[in-house]
């Protein structure tokens, strides 16, 4: 009988491993994975049941032009690896190794002709309508890309969920936003073509995503940091409107405003005048090479940051940097004006940070310092106001016992997240909003880096494992990433994140201030952060 038993044991192993093996296989080949877009015929491949695509041309354009539909192309085009990203300001040649160690980029390779995106699905050409989740990288609006982070891969989340993941690259930088609409009729859009490339890559979803599993009645545009900020102007653009029915900003609100006409057009005057050039040889502003370009460019932003310094204006963002701005045409009002918040009233929102974000970077100085040395600095920086500051830090966060605990807390991206919630859940007749903060920490290099900005992108993706640098791959990380991802994939499919995993996740509004605190132990709580934000509020006046 035991013998028996043994070899049924052995037998089920046996199978078993069988079925993970083929379940890890991956399909290739000249009639595998081959679906149709408007442009042409791609083909993908297939690992872990999951149908993957890469670098497909969603729009093509010269530069500082309107993007245009995709060049069509005979029989199949192979879309098996990521396609090219935006050029960056300043090319990757250094990196700082322990942190290049957390972060694990992939920075890929670039070209100007970036207008490319990745789909993963777990079928095509059968007919069925999956939620469709459309992401959008961080890195401000002046870097990153589609694959920057092994956070960013959709497999996963594609094969938890039983939704289409898609992710997209765009025009950046000095590219995506120089307004030479100045110049002549083709640089009408140019001080928004990063945000245009969004709209038409969503207007490739509507038109194409059906064929690759997805429904284009169900679409949840989703991004990180500057991916945050792209997902809060997109919900202010009118073209925009209808291509997406759910939004979700991640450390995205830091940035509450955009430029005006006058400040654009002065930044592109300044750079043409450094190039030498003027309205009759505008045109060869698109054959200049890049570093020159962006020579100039850097030295306009500065001589009108300056300017704007001396008229009392404010400086947009962190510094005067690249971004939207409002044209009077594709973006017609600022962000967060009532027109604008009009346009997305029937957008459910689900809004956070992570409970650190830039802290541990900026105070990395103090990792190993005595707790009278991190005293003294929180007096030095809050002078009469130090001993509220700590009031309202421990106030927030009671279990944290550390002196540098006190340091690390953000108040850099939170508040403007709870802004923005506050105002859009207040919104008569408006659609919920969902608030969390990710508060979890993360065990690497002796847990300095905590609950870092990006930090909650592998619990979102659920690739704790792909990206196990910076979480460090544990059990209780995995246990994590089942719940966050769960949530982001029921508030793509219903526009409600609840589910058993977590705690009852109430609407936000800014009465209940309900805030899902996602940890070891995920918790409801309301706002406990008001008296902190004040003071900072107070401080950097």
């Amino acid at each position: 009988m035991k013998k028996i038993s043994t070899t049924l044991v052995v037998f089920g192993i046996i199978l078993f491993t069988s079925f993970l093996d083929a379940q890890s296989e991956i399909h290739t080949g000249e009639n595998i994975a081959v679906t149709k877009t408007n442009s042409g015929k791609v083909r993908g491949y297939i690992e872990k049941g999951v149908f993957t695509y890469k670098g497909i041309p969603y729009a093509q354009a010269k530069r500082f032009e309107a993007a245009q539909n995709p060049e069509s192309w005979e029989g199949v085009r192979s879309s098996t690896m990521y396609g090219p990203v935006a050029p960056l300001l300043t090319p990757t040649t250094l990196v700082q190794d322990e942190a290049e160690f957390v972060f694990d980029h992939d920075w890929g390779y670039t070209n100007e002709d970036c207008l490319n995106l990745n789909v993963w699905t777990p079928g095509i050409d059968e007919g069925k309508k999956r939620p469709v989740m459309f992401w959008i990288h961080g890195g401000g609006f002046t870097a990153g890309s589609s694959h920057e982070l092994p956070s960013y891969d959709g497999a996963n989340l594609s094969k938890k969920g039983d939704v289409v993941v898609v992710s997209i690259n765009h025009r950046l930088n000095v590219l995506g936003f120089l307004d030479l609409s100045a110049y002549g009729e083709k640089y009408q859009q140019s001080a928004n073509n990063s945000i245009s490339d969004m709209v038409i890559a969503l207007e490739w979803v509507r038109d194409n995503i059906s064929n690759f599993g997805g429904d284009p009645n169900n679409v949840t545009i989703f991004g990180q940091s500057g991916g945050g900020a792209k997902v809060n102007t997109l919900m202010a653009m009118p073209k925009a409107k209808g291509l997406f029915h759910k939004a979700v900003n991640q450390s995205g609100s830091y940035r509450n405003s955009i430029l005006e006409k006058k400040e654009t057009k002065a930044i592109a005057k300044e750079t043409i005048s450094i190039l030498g050039l003027d309205a009759s040889t505008i045109d060869s502003i698109q054959n200049i090479p890049f570093e020159t370009l962006v020579n100039a460019s850097n030295k306009a932003l500065k001589v009108v940051a300056e300017q704007m310094k001396a008229e009392g204006k404010p400086v947009v963002g962190f510094e005067l940097n690249w971004g939207p701005s409002k044209d009077g045409i594709d973006l017609p009002y600022q962000v967060g004006s009532l027109e604008a918040l009009a346009l997305s009233k029937d957008i459910p929102l689900l809004i956070g940070t992570a409970k650190n974000e830039f802290g541990p970077f900026a105070n990395m100085r103090f990792v190993g310092a005595s707790d009278e040395t991190i005293m003294n600095h929180i007096k030095d920086t809050y002078k009469e106001k130090a001993d509220d500051y700590v009031k309202a830090v421990k106030k927030a966060y009671p279990k944290d016992t550390d002196a540098k605990d006190l340091l690390d807390v953000d108040t850099r991206f939170r508040p403007g997240a709870v802004e923005q919630a506050n105002i859009k859940s207040d919104l008569k007749g408006g659609a919920a909003v969902y608030m969390y903060l990710f508060t979890w920490q993360s065990p690497v290099f002796d847990g300095k880096y905590k609950a870092l900005h990006c930090m909650e992108l592998p619990f979102v993706f659920d690739n704790i494992t792909l990206a196990n640098h910076m979480t460090g791959g544990g059990k209780g990380a995995h246990a994590l990433a089942d719940k966050m991802s769960q949530a982001w994939i029921n508030f793509a499919k219903t526009g409600n994140p609840n589910h058993s995993g977590l705690p009852e996740w109430p609407s936000y509004n800014s009465a209940n201030t309900a805030t899902m605190h996602f940890d070891s132990i995920s918790v409801v709580k309301p706002q406990l952060d008001k008296e902190l934000f004040a003071i900072i509020k107070n401080t950097d006046k």
